[in-house]
């Protein structure tokens, strides 16, 4: 009996599909797009930003879950426009999230002047000192802020990423 040379042909068809992987997450990483990232969960965050101020605003309560939804939104606009796969891109998720869910809390604090001082926000928005930023947001933080922001931020992180799963992958449906 001949002795067969070269590799098993399971070990052949493995080596193959791990190229053809790699040649496939090369193109993945070829379609990201940082800045484009970066400008969608800027426009996530500001939408979610404003939601967060108004809501806050009008039951005079944080809501937990819209944290969570701030970043999403943050998620969402940076996974559709960065197509990011790196995790830089979850990086700039929370990031963006963060902040966004920081502005709420300040665009809420300026609501809350505007009321105190019977005055339109858009006139707050226009007048205040903004010097007087880190001050304000000092006054009105709480303990739970911290949890809202951690939860912005893990959603920001999470919902970043392009969703590839294993099979598109293999089967290139991507």
């Amino acid at each position: 009996m001949e002795e067969l040379k070269g590799p098993p042909p399971n070990e052949l068809r493995t080596s193959i599909n791990e190229d053809v992987l790699r040649a496939r997450i090369e193109n993945l990483k070829l379609e990201q797009n940082l800045g484009l990232g970066i400008i969608g969960g800027a426009v996530g965050g500001l939408l979610g930003a404003v939601a967060w101020a108004a809501v806050t605003y009008l039951t005079e309560y944080q809501i937990g879950w819209l944290a969570l939804g701030v970043g999403f939104l943050v998620g969402l606009g940076v996974r559709f426009l960065g197509k990011g796969i790196d995790r830089v891109f979850g990086i700039v998720g929370g990031v963006i999230a963060l902040v966004s869910v920081a502005l709420g809390n300040f665009l809420t604090a300026l609501g809350y002047v505007a009321k105190a001082y019977q005055v339109s926000f858009m006139e707050v928005l226009q007048n205040f000192d903004y010097s007087m930023t880190f001050d304000l947001m000092k006054f009105t933080f709480t303990g739970m802020d911290l949890i809202f922001y951690a939860l912005a931020v893990y959603a920001g992180y999470r919902y970043s990423f392009r969703q590839i799963t294993q099979e598109q992958l293999l089967e290139g449906n991507l």
